[in-house]
């Protein structure tokens, strides 16, 4: 559990994040959806650690900045919460748990270091 990011569940804040690398993901209609690793999220107004790593979607947001592996990026965004883990009805089994998340990220812009 991201305990950091509990502490502020529901606010809008801003972050920087490491910029790791883009992957990919399966979405819900089976089709391929482009996304991005951030690494070393901190909070910006603390300069404090809040997660290790986050996944996005890599949106037009993301895709107008000029992204090289290790650049620094600050952006805004919510802390919500989300379900993870495994459900499998037919066999009664429910293995989720509560995590923290951030959603919406806006105001996305690369920091020159």
């Amino acid at each position: 559990m991201r305990k950091e990011l509990a502490i502020h569940k529901g606010e809008r804040k801003k972050f920087r994040a490491v910029f790791s690398r883009l992957g990919k993901k399966m979405n819900f209609k089976g089709y391929s959806e482009e996304t991005i690793l951030l690494s070393n999220i901190v909070d910006a107004d603390t300069n404090k650690l809040v997660t290790d790593h986050i996944w996005f979607s890599y949106s037009k947001a993301f895709e107008k900045i000029n992204l090289t592996s290790g650049c620094i990026l600050e952006f805004d965004a919510r802390v919500k919460t989300y379900k993870k883990g495994y459900i499998n009805t037919r066999y009664r089994m429910n293995n989720q748990s509560l995590d923290f998340k951030l959603s919406h990220p806006t105001k996305i812009r690369k920091i020159e270091v």
